[in-house]
């Protein structure tokens, strides 16, 4: 009798048997970690939904002084977020037109801080051509300590002439005096900062002045003005001038000695240069292209703010230098404001109410042999300074009829 174990049909079932018991082990394992798998991945889901109900509960507990509800295991949603607001126009409508867009409000003030301001002026269209009839006006900027000291007399100077013109005063942010009603000045005043003059706080008031006129696309030229200044000629003549120039007004000169290059701070350079330094009236008038400019420059105006301190009067040598620089051949180099320096000193004349005579008035008019650049031009100054309060009664009695206002 043949042993068992030699028996080949035996020793084929014995192979199979133990590749089946390995096949049912593998299955085994499979199931034991899909399972173990499963039950880890429910035991986080229950423990996630747990806390998500005790924070529901506990919510919903705090906001009330009731007895809490009983906890329940539906699960809400949140409550869909609202609609946004709808913006109405002053007609009660949702929708915005042009015209809404356009339209500015008659007062001045708003919270924009200075940083805001230049960058929302700065903002200008690069399609030239306006779809919308435009009048081109000038911006007539003040920069004074209290109230337009003259202002009686360019009340004179506006009048008939709504619509061409638009008025900006910076005063003293101490200074809380309402106009009248009837005054062309009155809601004209924007936000304002403390000013001393001759510091570089007095370029960021200037800025000021121009950011806010810049806000207002028909403002096609921009005249900056002192509370003593006076026009020299009507507003028909004034506005006609400026329109057809083609120059800006920018007084700029290389002055040496202690009150020109003196004045330059080497640590300028290599910016600005003491070639590029010059020196200027701070009474400009210029065209909306350069005011853009003027306004969004943040790195010549940096270098001044860093180092333009003590005597260096940055109101005097900013906007010469960076014009110079920048725009040489946009600028005439010369300034429309008349000022008398014949007495010397640092300061110019002042002109009190005997001073103000007819024969003064006529000779401010008749400069007529003025030359820049090599043209020559009949008409050298549109405006004039200092004139005191004092000299405003003889003011109005002479220059109306000399000046020959309201025609």
């Amino acid at each position: 009798m043949k042993n068992q174990y030699q028996n080949p049909l035996f020793s084929s079932t014995k192979l199979f048997n133990a590749r089946l018991h390995l096949a049912n082990l593998i299955s085994y394992f499979i199931f034991f970690v899909f399972g173990l798998t499963f039950g880890i991945i429910i035991s986080f889901y229950l423990k996630d939904m747990s806390l998500n109900l005790q924070v529901t509960q506990f919510s919903f507990s705090a906001s009330t002084s009731s007895t809490p509800p009983p906890l329940s295991l539906s699960l809400s949603l949140p409550p869909p977020p609202p609609p946004p607001p709808t913006t109405k126009t002053p007609n009660n409508t949702a929708r915005i037109g042009l015209k809404q867009y356009l339209q500015l409000p008659e007062d001045l003030m708003h919270d924009m801080n200075d940083k805001e301001l230049l960058w929302r002026a700065s903002l200008t269209p690069k399609i030239h051509e306006y779809p919308f009839n435009r009048v081109p006006k000038i911006a007539f900027m003040f920069l004074t300590r209290g109230p337009v000291l003259l202002a009686p007399l360019w009340h004179k100077f506006f009048k008939g002439h709504e619509g061409l013109y638009s008025i900006y005063v910076h005063s003293d942010p101490s200074f809380n005096q309402s106009e009248p009603a009837n005054s062309v000045f009155r809601g004209r005043r924007i936000p304002s900062k403390e000013v001393e003059w001759g510091n570089v706080n007095m370029i960021e008031a200037e800025r000021r002045l121009l950011a806010n006129a810049l806000l207002d696309f028909s403002n096609q030229r921009f005249v900056l003005l002192s509370e003593a200044c006076i026009p020299l000629f009507n507003f028909s003549t004034i506005y006609s001038y400026l329109m057809n120039s083609t120059q800006n007004f920018v007084e700029a000169y290389d002055l040496p000695g202690p009150v020109g290059q003196g004045r330059y701070n080497r640590h300028m350079g290599p910016t600005i240069t003491i070639q590029d330094w010059r020196k200027g009236s701070q009474w400009f008038e210029m065209d909306r292209d350069l005011a853009l400019e003027v306004i969004s420059d943040e790195k010549y105006f940096s270098v001044f703010q860093k180092y333009c301190k003590g005597s260096c009067y940055a109101d005097e040598h900013y906007l010469p230098t960076f014009v110079s620089m920048r725009f040489s051949e946009m600028n005439s180099n010369r300034t429309l404001t008349w000022v008398d320096w014949s007495k010397g000193g640092p300061h110019p004349s002042k002109f009190i109410r005997t001073d103000v005579t007819v024969e003064l008035l006529k000779k401010l008019r008749s400069e007529s042999n003025c030359e820049y650049n090599g043209n020559s031009t009949n008409v050298c100054y549109l405006f004039a300074r200092k004139f005191t309060p004092h000299a405003l009664d003889r003011l109005l009695r002479f220059a109306p009829r000399i000046m020959q206002f309201n025609r």
